[in-house]
């Protein structure tokens, strides 16, 4: 196998991409980008989407290499997707805090003290915490996950508190909460929101459900990325205050130039770790390979399975 062999160091954003076009080529690598990546990596990307899509996309590639432009617990999922698969992601450090809310250990421990109880966890959890999960969700389809449990099934939820609180006031549904929060969407608060508001009067205003109970109670509609980047398209407002990570805002923009975007900024540091040189050198040398224990990727695999299901077959087999 004839071994590819580092470039000299490009100096451009052009020239990045270009070698990690070709590198990509030559490694039969797909390279999935998360939507709070900034544009030059989306550019670079085979796949740009949230958490659900690039799901969706790692199970369906045909690819041998997954390179992920996400955090780690991202790369896991795709690699839970795809155990014969090379899946890299270019920072290990590039981590979430509301994976690291949920150490497996506490988590088995609550579970455990809940029996009877379907466990349903957020997408942005350890490999670990999943294997733990009957199924996992994604922002873009809680509501129909937590729908497709059976009305006598009491329900665990984790690690997103907010998002929990937001699905129990829509679903109708009581469930038990981790105590877990996003250190990004956590950090918007009603004052500073109002101002915006008070400021722009006009503007349509748009909110992650990962936000806190008393910001989305402001907001003129709350969903997933995707849902934000649909709703905006679908009503074309001449102004948006979206309330979420700035970069996904500064995206958004971009794809509907008419559209005047007033935000909060709040950026992921994590997510921010991931830069094109580190995705071209990750390409280069194959690092840093993510792995899951056999075990346990298998019974993760079987929650993120029922995951993708959901709308498609009834949901069968929780607790």
């Amino acid at each position: 196998m004839t071994a590819v062999l580092p470039s000299a160091e490009p100096r451009t954003r052009e020239e990045l991409r270009a070698e990690i076009a070709r590198l990509a080529r030559e490694r039969n690598a797909v390279i999935l980008a998360h939507y709070y990546q900034e544009a030059d990596i989306q550019d670079a990307a085979h796949h740009v989407g949230d958490s659900l899509q690039l799901a969706q996309a790692a199970a369906k590639t045909d690819a041998a290499v997954i390179a992920f432009a996400g955090v780690h617990f991202m790369a896991e999922t795709a690699k839970i997707l795809n155990p014969k698969k090379t899946v890299v992601v270019p920072d290990l450090e590039a981590g979430c805090s509301l994976d690291e809310s949920a150490p497996a250990a506490d988590f088995e421990k609550w579970v455990k003290a809940h029996p009877g109880h379907a466990v349903i966890s957020y997408i942005n959890c350890s490999a670990a915490v999943k294997a733990l999960s009957d199924v996992i969700c994604t922002s873009s389809n809680a509501e129909k996950v937590v729908r497709s449990i059976p009305q006598d099934t009491p329900i665990l939820f984790a690690p997103d508190q907010h998002l929990g609180a937001w699905l129990v006031r829509k679903t109708g549904r009581p469930m038990t909460l981790w105590p877990g929060r996003c250190m990004v969407h956590d950090a918007f608060d009603v004052a500073s929101l109002q101002a915006l508001i008070d400021a722009h009067p006009d503007a349509l205003v748009i909110a992650h459900p990962e936000c806190p109970p008393d910001v989305l109670a402001e907001a003129d509609y709350v969903g997933s990325t995707a849902g934000m980047i649909a709703h905006v398209g679908r009503h074309l407002p001449p102004r948006v205050v979206m309330v979420t990570e700035c970069s996904m805002s500064d995206n958004v923009a971009v794809e509907f130039p008419g559209v005047e975007f007033v935000r909060p900024c709040n950026l992921c540091p994590h997510m921010k770790r991931i830069t094109l040189p580190k995705i071209l050198r990750s390409l280069e040398r194959m690092e840093h390979r993510v792995e899951v224990e056999g075990a346990v990727a298998a019974r993760a695999r079987r929650a993120v399975e029922r995951m993708l299901e959901v709308g498609t077959r009834p949901l069968v087999g929780v607790q």
